[in-house]
């Protein structure tokens, strides 16, 4: 009987808990807070990225909303400053950012997942060899009396 252990299936499923695991060590930080802030720059970067341009005829309102618009990313730029110049003197003693991060949730549900799959998957292996390995036995039983 070809075991199932070794086949692509079980592969597949090893590799990709692997990939998520070394993923969610990235994202998390927990290797260096440095990787979470790349994780977070990346993400941000790549929200930033999908967007939608159009244009409307110039009118007062769109130049008082363009201008606040101006002003308000003045501000954010001012306030990213702000947090550079305050994460330079890091409240906790490691430097680590505490909070909810989605990606780090999101990253640990999939790997919980993939773990209880695989579990799954070789406790019932394990039953249907064992009920594979009965069915032999008492195969072997009947045609031995024979």
């Amino acid at each position: 009987m070809v075991s199932l252990r070794y086949s692509v299936y079980h592969s597949l499923l090893r590799i990709s808990l692997l990939f998520v695991a070394f993923l969610l060590v990235f994202d998390s930080g927990l290797l260096s807070p440095k990787t979470a802030e790349v994780s977070q720059v990346t993400q941000h970067l790549l929200a930033n990225a999908v967007g939608v341009k159009a244009s409307v005829a110039p009118n007062e309102l769109n130049v008082l909303t363009a201008r606040i618009t101006e002003l308000e990313t003045e501000l954010s730029k001012k306030d990213r400053e702000l947090n550079v110049a305050q994460a330079a003197y890091p409240t906790s003693g490691d430097g680590r950012i505490f909070g909810f991060v989605p990606s780090t949730f999101v990253l640990s549900t999939i790997l919980f997942i993939l773990l209880v799959l695989v579990s799954l998957n070789y406790v019932l292996d394990y039953y249907r060899m064992k009920h594979y390995f009965a069915l032999l036995r008492k195969e072997r039983q009947t045609t031995a009396s024979v």
